[in-house]
């Protein structure tokens, strides 16, 4: 007899690694919610709303983390381990309820403690807003790492800054992006806690004197740093680390301390220009723009941070007792700071800076323990993405540090003349000051000669930073570079966002893969185990109707379920091609049209992602998409064989709900120019296949599971080099391709914008004139491979059996095996899988459970 279908409520609380419900829990638990609801929120049930229990739930569930939060900290204070600073000007961290319940393995529980009081957990959790404090792939990569780090044990800390503002939410209004502000902390945010009492004073604009004493850095205009904490709970270990934001404040005399200001309301107006610092996030992904704001905010985190490490540093119970020489010998033995990109390369001058004129340390001493505790990780080889700041705005905002920028790259220089004699041009291509046009400093090459360890992200992105980008610093010091390919937390992008097929896997191998995803090979034995094929296809279809049925609610569009889901969600770059994807579309749709009796395998076409709101070319795609969009879907000869949806507002809330739903995840990169993308390892893991480039991390995707396991095309990097120096001509492959020139007419021709014919002119000219990212060149083999993808579509078993040796394949992506790879190889420190008690079992237990040998490690 028939089962009524279980309803996502039931399956959750099915789910066993989402922690076990104990009745004391679960009273426990509505206790602490009728509490806070009471007490916190100042509500009674009759006139709380959704979003009073919501924050009633996440109080709740915080209040479990403090004292695993204190016990952590207590701990590192005692055993003084040496402290990992991950440097970032943004942390993508999305929402942070699921997230924590699912590390404290509190899911279930709290499932049913909120079942039982009459209220549905999945409605509570959409009301949280994303914490959207970054751009793309690179800061949802620090909010990974994060996770990874407190999950494997490491003393670490984030550092950045806590945006008032932050990545700016897309509409969608007549086909074109339009921003509006992201007034995420409007209702207030359970998660963090002010630190009031750790406040830091920065500088900015002032001059330098020479005097008896030493170098002073005077008559500057003082910016407050105020922290904001925020927990990062490791998975299922009791570890606590800390995410420290800074926000900016203007001093209680700014302003008024000047003579000449009468106006004492128009002074306290102007504090507001101090706290402007940490007002907005930056929405640029890849591109560098180079303004003062941006360098203040550059300057600002990292001057916040250098004095909050040093005072950790010096506050330590193994701290410095001996002479100020001295104190800092120690320095690279205890502390490690990775640099997220070169956003945060004031570090380097402003640590020489603190060495050199505070401590007094000699030169040599300083800019030795200075490279020995930085480590640069590069994310991108665009150059327009590149950072290069005018030595003019530095000297007017940090002149001191524009002299010890001079002093280091004489010093680098006189070591490259002496190791390459009369090499005048080498000279000029390493000095980190640009002479061309203004002079400008170059923040790669400070972060380079600055640091002991440099890497890139991928393996094919680290040979050309180390071959190509990079290859002088490379010849004077090879054993600087390094690779380190990106991962992804397997806690949210598979437990937290596709809870059926994490429990699935569960069943087969075991729960120990979630903080060893290498274990994902056994899932090998099962490729051909009928079962398990229909299960792993079950899941997937019960994610994409889910997913249809949430369009349906936001968007108002019917999609077909049973149609392939094609998707490319990232931020729309001319070098992601999100164009090539556009003109398969539009071949799709012609061939319909040529022949709808035709077999045709039906397909729901859905692109994602912000463009920069100043990059107008990244905004006419978006309306080009739209446009064909709204023709595709509104002929009626086209029926339900092919949708085509703009996915408004990508985030990470929404990557969580379109990935686990995913049949085809679209990486199509030109070769050469993704670093190394983490959206592609999401969707390896969550069973989706994919057509793509080899680029950036696609390459060691293709090698573990097999080249033949994802749908591979076009060019590769040596292609491409081959056709710059042959010259590229788009005209050759738009007179040779009958389909390629017809979907080009139908854009030039206004076939996609009969009210505005000539609306996309300025692309036509770019793709056929001057395309970087030579589109046309791989449009046929695309076009080919796409129809590849279709014949395996229509063949459910070994379409689903390539989704099994994918998964299985995709264990090396874990941002665990990154992060331990840093801690070898990078920062010199060793993950523990002790597992701090928790806070209800007396401290004095925590010594017993330790080895000596354990202590004398983290001691050493």
């Amino acid at each position: 007899m028939a089962t009524r279908p279980l309803t996502d409520q039931e399956k959750r609380k099915q789910i066993s690694i989402r922690g076990i419900v104990g009745v004391e829990n679960v009273g426990e638990l509505k206790k602490g919610f009728n509490r806070h609801l009471h007490f916190t929120l100042v509500k009674d049930r009759n006139v709380a709303t959704p979003r009073d229990y919501y924050f009633a739930l996440a109080h709740t569930v915080r209040d479990h983390l403090v004292g695993r939060w204190i016990r952590t900290q207590q701990y590192y204070y005692e055993k003084d381990p040496k402290r990992v600073y991950y440097l970032s000007l943004e942390f993508y961290m999305g929402r942070t309820l699921q997230n924590t319940m699912i590390n404290l393995g509190l899911q279930n529980a709290c499932d049913e403690a909120i079942y039982q009081l009459g209220l549905d957990i999945e409605e509570l959790e959409e009301i949280e807003e994303d914490a959207g404090l970054g751009n793309g792939g690179l800061v949802r990569l620090a909010a990974c790492f994060l996770d990874s780090m407190a999950t494997l044990g490491l003393a670490a800390y984030g550092y950045g800054i806590r945006y008032e503002y932050g990545i700016f939410n897309q509409k969608i209004r007549d086909g074109w992006q339009v921003e509006e502000a992201d007034d995420w902390l409007r209702h207030g945010n359970p998660w963090e806690k002010a630190r009031p009492e750790y406040m830091l004073p920065v500088h900015f604009y002032g001059r330098v004197e020479h005097t008896q004493t030493g170098v002073k850095w005077i008559e500057t205009q003082v910016v407050l740093a105020l922290p904001y904490d925020t927990p990062v709970p490791g998975y299922m270990n009791n570890t606590v680390n800390t995410m420290r934001l800074w926000s900016a404040r203007a001093p209680n005399d700014f302003n008024l301390r000047d003579f000449n200001v009468g106006d004492y309301i128009q002074a306290v107006l102007e504090r507001n220009l101090a706290e402007n610092i940490s007002r907005v996030l930056y929405p640029n992904d890849n591109f560098f723009e180079g303004k003062e704001l941006r360098l203040k905010q550059e300057y600002f985190v990292v001057a916040a941070t250098l004095q909050d490490i040093i005072r950790r540093f010096k506050a330590s119970k193994f701290g410095s007792t001996e002479s100020v020489r001295t104190v800092f010998d120690s320095f690279p033995e205890q502390v490690a700071i990775q640099l997220n990109d070169t956003h945060p390369a004031l570090a380097i001058p402003e640590l020489m800076r603190i060495f050199l004129d505070i401590e007094k340390l000699p030169w040599a001493k300083a800019w030795d323990v200075t490279q020995k505790t930085f480590a640069y990780t590069n994310h991108t080889v665009l150059p327009e993405a590149l950072e290069s700041w005018p030595v003019e705005l530095v000297e007017k905002l940090l002149p001191r540090h524009l002299q010890i920028i001079y002093e280091i790259n004489q010093r680098h220089l006189d070591r490259v003349s002496i190791r390459f004699p009369k090499d005048v041009d080498r000279l000029r291509r390493m000095s980190l000051i640009e002479e061309e046009g203004i002079k400008r400093i170059n923040m790669a090459h400070l972060c380079i000669v600055g640091s002991h360890a440099v890497n890139g992200v991928a393996k094919i992105h680290s040979d050309i930073v180390k071959n190509q980008v990079f290859k002088d610093f490379a010849e004077l010091e090879p054993e600087k570079f390094q690779n380190k390919t990106n991962g992804i937390t397997p806690r949210r992008w598979l437990l937290l966002c596709n809870p059926g097929l994490a429990e699935l896997i569960a069943e087969k191998i075991g729960e120990d893969y979630v903080k060893d995803l290498s274990q994902l090979t056994k899932l090998h034995k099962f490729v051909n185990d009928e079962i398990f094929i229909r299960e792993v296809s079950k899941v997937k279809q019960e994610n994409k109707v889910k997913f249809a049925q949430y369009l349906e609610k936001e968007y108002k569009v019917k999609i077909n379920p049973a149609s392939m889901f094609d998707v490319q969600v990232k931020r729309i770059h001319e070098y992601k091609r999100q164009l090539m994807n556009c003109l398969h579309i539009i071949t799709m749709y012609n061939r319909i049209k040529r022949d709808p009796m035709k077999l045709f395998v039906p397909r729901t076409v859905i692109i994602g992602g912000k463009a920069a709101p100043g990059y107008h070319m990244a905004k006419t795609i978006i309306k080009l998409i739209t446009s064909v969009a709204h023709v595709v879907n509104n002929d009626p000869v086209v029926g339900n064989k092919l949708k085509v949806i703009f996915l408004e507002n990508y985030r990470v809330s929404l990557a969580e709900k379109v990935i686990p739903a995913t049949d085809l995840s679209e990486q199509i990169s030109t070769a050469g120019t993704e670093a190394s993308g983490t959206g592609n390892m999401k969707f390896m893991l969550n069973g989706a296949l994919t057509i793509g480039t080899m680029d950036g991390a696609n390459v060691e995707m293709a090698e573990e599971a097999g080249e033949e396991n994802l749908f591979i095309f076009g060019m590769r990097i040596d292609d491409v080099a081959e056709l710059d120096k042959r010259g590229y001509h788009a005209q050759d492959y738009y007179e040779r391709l009958p389909e390629l020139k017809q979907a080009m007419d139908q854009i030039k021709s206004g076939f996609f914008s009969p009210k505005q014919p000539d609306l996309f002119r300025d692309l036509v000219n770019m793709l056929f004139h001057h395309d970087r990212f030579k589109v046309f060149a791989d449009y046929e083999a695309y076009v080919k491979c796409q129809d590849k993808v279709s014949q395996l579509y229509m063949n459910s078993r070994e379409w689903t059996k390539t989704v099994i040796r994918n998964i299985a394949a995709s264990g090396k992506f874990s941002s665990d095996r990154t992060i331990k790879e840093y801690a070898k190889e990078i920062w010199d420190v060793e993950p523990s899988d002790l597992k701090i008690p928790p806070p209800n079992e007396p401290r004095d237990v925590t010594d017993d459970k330790i080895s000596n040998d354990t202590a004398e490690k983290l001691r050493m």
